[in-house]
């Protein structure tokens, strides 16, 4: 039947589970763990699963070369879980907050045999769902037994894996007519990805010609910079120019894209800047919590310029991978337009490290 949930309903399902603390069942061929998110699990759970069996803490391999443990992959170290090992264990294994008052974690006994691919789609999940990448598994015999017993999500990994790392269609919500400071002829459009993800927004300025390379800027969600005017970055002055800008020559497209903290979200991008206060730069921070440099995938908004009827644009940056994506995925960059705005002392450092680990031309 149609109402049976599909793939891609599933994997959105099981994200909001994990961000709950519910676990939920993963299977690849014939394989089946369960998975519980490290951040949200409690206590109680934790004994529930040790009833299951050895149980494997999945972290990346970023945060396996900030504990000094040994991944024995590229993409995933499973760390075995002592058995007098609590919730507030897994936590600290997970959660870099207290690296430096606890420095001795280990020694942390790692698996080298033996299947990791529910382990890495474990963590995959923990990441899309925008929190700690990191997981509790354990493998049982009967993953869809065990999930009808106890009502939880059950989905296959390796197709949930295809979702997880696609950009997903994005479907017109609505559009209406929102007159702004720089220009009174504004109009809003908003678009939902169809894998229950966060809304993403065009901010269309005038009425560009669609027929000429528009003045554009990919802009990455900012709570800190674009509403608080946080002086720890450059993102706040970057939006406010980029709009005047656009307001001057009376046409241009903001794609506001909700990819807080390059992809991972409000609460770890927090964590980050805790860990910068320890003396950590952008990029060392994000790796210490297990992320890549930056999680964002821009091609979202070139599929939004492609939706608005746009082929090319004259991109507001300082970014060689966006002018870089943007011709990847059909939209030809005609100029960069250099963004540099909002440099000051409390963010010289976040700007150093943008040039020199980044590539930013600043």
């Amino acid at each position: 039947m149609t109402l049976t949930p599909d793939i891609v309903e599933l994997q959105a399902r099981a994200q909001a589970d994990l961000r709950m603390g519910v676990p939920v069942v993963l299977g690849f061929e014939g394989s089946w763990s369960v998975v519980a998110a490290a951040e949200t699990l409690t206590a109680a759970r934790l004994v529930d699963l040790r009833e299951l069996g050895d149980l494997v803490l999945a972290i990346t391999t970023r945060r396996a070369e900030t504990l000094k443990a040994r991944a024995y992959s590229d993409h995933v170290a499973r760390v075995r879980i002592p058995a007098d090992a609590g919730r507030d264990w897994v936590r600290n294994i997970a959660d870099p907050a207290n690296d430096l008052a606890m420095p001795m974690k280990g020694p942390l006994a790692t698996l080298r045999d033996g299947d990791e691919r529910l382990s890495r789609a474990a963590v995959s999940f923990c990441k899309a769902a925008r929190l700690l990448p990191a997981a509790v598994v354990v493998d049982i015999p009967d993953g869809p037994g065990f999930a009808a017993t106890h009502g939880l999500t059950c989905l296959d990994a390796g197709a949930a894996q295809d979702v997880l790392h696609a950009t997903s269609p994005l479907s017109p919500v609505v559009a209406a007519r929102l007159p702004l400071e720089v220009h009174e002829a504004g109009r809003l459009h908003v678009f939902r990805p169809e894998d229950g993800g966060e809304e993403h927004y065009a901010i269309e300025i005038g009425r560009p010609d669609r027929d000429a390379p528009v003045l554009a800027r990919l802009h990455s969600a900012c709570f800190t910079g674009d509403v608080l005017g946080s002086l720890k970055c450059d993102c706040g002055p970057q939006l406010r120019a980029a709009m005047a800008a656009m307001g001057d020559e009376g046409a241009g497209v903001l794609l506001y894209l909700n990819q807080e903290g390059r992809g991972i979200g409000l609460a770890n991008k927090m964590r980050a800047y805790s860990l910068q206060d320890q003396g950590f730069d952008t990029v060392e921070a994000n790796h210490r919590l297990g992320f890549e440099d930056d999680e964002r995938d821009f091609q979202i908004g070139a599929d939004i310029l492609k939706r608005l009827g746009f082929g090319a644009v004259r991109l507001m940056t300082n970014n060689p991978r966006k002018v870089a994506m943007m011709e990847a995925t059909g939209i030809q960059v005609t100029e960069r337009v250099p963004l540099k705005v909002g440099h000051g002392a409390h963010n010289a450092d976040y700007l150093a490290t943008k040039a020199a680990k980044s590539g930013h031309l600043l």
